[in-house]
């Protein structure tokens, strides 16, 4: 990752932390990823050499810049969605500061909705928003996601009775390895295998 870029994303952590803690309306907090399980998710990223990525839940772009300046070295493309108009907004001004806007697109609305009118494929989709629609959203993209494929979800250990339904679907799957890593808030990590032909 260029220095430049590292150091922006230092600021966005210093200011998001400032932010969230004079913000008492939660749905307005960026509630931005934590520096280990950003590094963790880009290592995975990296080892399973993922391309085309749905991100549900942009924030104020902190993660989709991490993202970003992994997947962006190697021609890769992120797809993230935004329901509250301000952090879209300030989402693409974030990306376009480091450059990255041109590796994302960036959709405003309902996650359901969006996720149901996307073709993919995807090599990785990353929850990070409406733990309670996860599910379903899941669901929506199953047939629209590469062979193999990575699944991940924040808030894994911070949000046990929200996730719970995430979770529970996820060991449902066939052909999935899953286990949740104890690093920052806990992130699952589940690897959908080639499907046989």
């Amino acid at each position: 990752m260029e220095q430049a870029i590292r150091n922006f994303l230092r600021q966005l952590e210093e200011s998001g932390r400032s932010h969230d803690q004079g913000e008492s309306q939660h749905s307005r907090r960026y509630l931005n990823l934590e520096l280990e399980t950003a590094e963790a998710m880009i290592l995975l990223l990296k080892i399973a050499r993922v391309r085309h990525l749905l991100e549900i839940g942009t924030s104020n772009g902190y993660s989709t810049i991490w993202i970003a300046s992994a997947l962006a070295p190697y021609g890769g493309r992120i797809t993230s969605i935004e329901k509250n108009p301000q952090k879209h907004h300030l989402a693409h001004e974030n990306l376009s500061r480091t450059g990255l806007l041109p590796f994302v697109d960036l959709l405003l609305g309902d996650a359901t909705e969006i996720v149901a009118s996307l073709s993919g494929p995807f090599d990785c989709v990353f929850f990070d928003a409406d733990r309670i629609s996860a599910p379903q959203q899941l669901d929506l993209l199953l047939p629209k996601l590469s062979s193999p494929a990575l699944l991940l979800a924040d808030n894994a250990l911070s949000h046990p009775g929200e996730i719970a339904g995430y979770l529970a679907r996820i060991e449902q799957l066939d052909q999935t390895s899953h286990a949740v890593l104890k690093i920052g808030k806990g992130l699952s990590v589940a690897c959908r295998e080639a499907m046989k032909p």
